[in-house]
């Protein structure tokens, strides 16, 4: 909202006609203290918007945290290793099965 130099002298003369030169003081100073309170109350606003819209991104990124300290953990091929570094009697433990010990054996199937 742009104002003319004509406009606003016209607005002072309303505001000094209607309200005196008397009181003009006295509407200055509370024109002036209205204009702080809303620029306060639109700094207020705005710190809590930037605080509502950096809340989740803070709790994105604590939750990508979580997922890469869990990824240095996991290894794969640690598992693979015990497999294959097993013991020996571990190994005869593992159950094997002949043909000519089970009865239902009947050898490979053609299709």
């Amino acid at each position: 909202m742009e104002l003319s130099i004509g406009e606003m002298a016209l607005i002072a003369v309303a505001i000094v006609v209607l309200f005196g030169p008397d009181k003009l003081p006295q509407i200055a100073r509370d024109l002036g203290a209205g204009v702080r309170k809303m620029r306060g109350a639109v700094e207020d606003i705005k710190t809590e918007i930037m605080k509502e819209t950096d809340n989740p991104v803070s709790e994105i990124k604590r939750e990508i945290e979580k997922v890469k300290d869990a990824a240095k953990d996991f290894n794969p091929m640690k598992d693979i290793e015990k497999e294959v570094l097993m013991e020996p009697q571990e190994l005869n433990e593992i159950p094997k099965s002949q043909p000519s010990e089970d009865e239902n054996y009947q050898g490979p199937v053609s299709r």
